[in-house]
């Protein structure tokens, strides 16, 4: 079956580069087959495997039922998803991968959806049923705020655990999913704002200030910003040429080959900021500051409301869920904002911010109890804190980067001028002034001059003329 290729008119959407973050193209294609859609196979082994799991399994069991139907579901929509959905901005280690990783979104974001329409124990008793541990479990809230007077080496070395590097690494990835270092400090200080502003409703956001400081400020979220942007310079700095397996010939390099492609195509460094930003851009920054805090506060309400422990897998597979749809999410907000030749939200941007606020219309519907104890003035002067301080960000960043560039161009500009000039020594000074202090010589020169000038301008006329 050969490859299908579309074809696009002049108003299509590669015309404003919406074609580019939506459904990036594969380029450099070496090994066809795995790039090639194969509908007809994939059709009939899952037509196939269907039949066989109709007639052959036992269904005397409803809860097995459902939950074979419910993954049987799940696997023919992802099998779709693979087919239909688009690449997205990236398409490596291959865009079967993003494209399954878009329908695992859509999926989430019509279950949040269903869940709305549902009361707490119904919710209560599908989660449940999913997970039986968490049927009669109740979660208790842990107090870190505690004898915080008490300042021991060994207490703070019994603060080092598992959640520790846990959070250092995702500070990593988040430094390599925004790459700058501004609004990766932006939001983290903001998130100390915002635990401060909820404070009263989970109490487990109260810690000791030694805690806060030096553990979630500098120890975390400075050594994982640190580190995940000094990968991000280490890979703007590598030349990216990429050989075909087929010219390969040892196996060693082969292999070295097939594990790169697990490494991004390129890598390019994110301008959010820039001295001439808009007012719109501005705007763009801000909110993203405001999605990461709503995203951080929805995994604590709802593992709080729903009673889900912290070390449970449903909480890890819903942070490591969002961290991958989080990726082509933020590229395609990132080009939104900032080219203005994309006129268009891309389709994962799009649904990563509908789970965001589905989650957060979940959360203030079945956290009723919780949110009537909200204290409105707490919560405005967390989201006015918010605004501000990414607009001094916005502002100081613009600033610094205005000043780096103004010493840049006038640096260069000296330089031009020093490279210019003539470098005078003592024997050219001396003929130089012998030469300009004689009038006769340079009367003459002069003369001659006007003269060489005349006589090219009459031979570059006589030219044209019998050229004409």
């Amino acid at each position: 079956m050969g490859q299908r290729r579309r074809t696009y008119s002049t108003f299509s959407d590669v015309s404003d580069h919406f074609y580019d973050i939506n459904e990036r193209a594969v380029e450099d294609i070496t090994l066809d087959y795995f790039y090639k859609p194969h509908t007809i196979t994939v059709l009939s082994i899952s037509l196939v495997g269907l039949v066989y799991l109709a007639f052959t399994r036992d269904d005397s069991s409803i809860e097995s039922n459902l939950w074979k139907g419910g993954l049987c579901i799940i696997l023919f929509f992802l099998i779709i998803s693979s087919l239909a959905f688009p690449n997205g901005p990236f398409t490596r280690p291959h865009p079967l991968i993003w494209r399954s990783i878009f329908g695992l979104s859509v999926l989430y974001f019509l279950s949040l959806v269903f869940v709305i329409f549902q009361n707490y124990n119904t919710v209560r008793y599908i989660i449940g049923w999913a997970c039986p541990e968490l049927k009669n479990f109740t979660l208790v809230l842990p107090l870190y705020a505690q004898n915080c007077d008490n300042i021991t080496l060994e207490r703070m070395i019994g603060h080092v655990d598992v959640y520790v590097f846990a959070h250092i690494v995702g500070w990593i990835m988040k430094a390599l999913l925004i790459r700058h270092y501004g609004l990766c400090w932006v939001i983290s200080l903001g998130w100390e704002f915002t635990e401060l502003a909820f404070l009263h409703l989970l109490p487990n956001f109260a810690e000791c200030w030694w805690d806060s400081i030096m553990f979630d400020v500098i120890l975390c979220n400075g050594l994982g910003i640190h580190i995940g942007m000094w990968i991000c310079k280490k890979m703007e700095l590598r030349t990216y040429h990429w050989e075909s397996v087929k010219d390969i010939q040892s196996t060693t390099g082969k292999i070295r080959r097939a594990v790169l492609q697990l490494t991004p195509e390129t890598w390019t460094a994110n301008k959010w900021l820039d001295p001439n930003s808009s007012f719109m851009r501005v705007v763009g920054v801000t909110i993203l500051v405001i999605l990461f805090q709503v995203t951080e506060l929805n995994t604590f309400f709802l593992k709080h409301i729903f009673h889900v422990p912290t070390n449970h897998r449903l909480t890890f597979a819903r942070i490591v869920f969002i961290g991958m749809i989080s990726a082509p999410a933020i590229k395609q907000y990132y080009s939104y904002i900032t080219d203005t030749r994309c006129t268009r939200l891309g389709t994962q941007a799009w649904v990563y911010v509908a789970i965001n606020m589905c989650e957060l219309i979940v959360c203030m519907k079945f956290g009723y109890t919780l949110i009537v104890q909200t204290q409105t003035s707490l919560l405005v002067y967390w989201f006015i804190a918010l605004a501000l301080s990414s607009l001094a960000a916005v502002y100081i960043f613009a600033k610094l980067l205005k000043s780096r560039l103004g010493k840049k161009e006038s640096s260069a500009s000296n330089g031009k001028t020093a490279s210019s000039c003539p470098v005078l020594t003592a024997n050219n000074l001396a003929v130089h002034n012998k030469v300009n202090s004689s009038p006769d010589n340079h009367g003459d020169s002069t003369t001659s001059r006007n003269k060489h000038n005349i006589r090219s301008r009459k031979t570059t006329i006589g030219q044209s003329e019998r050229k004409n």
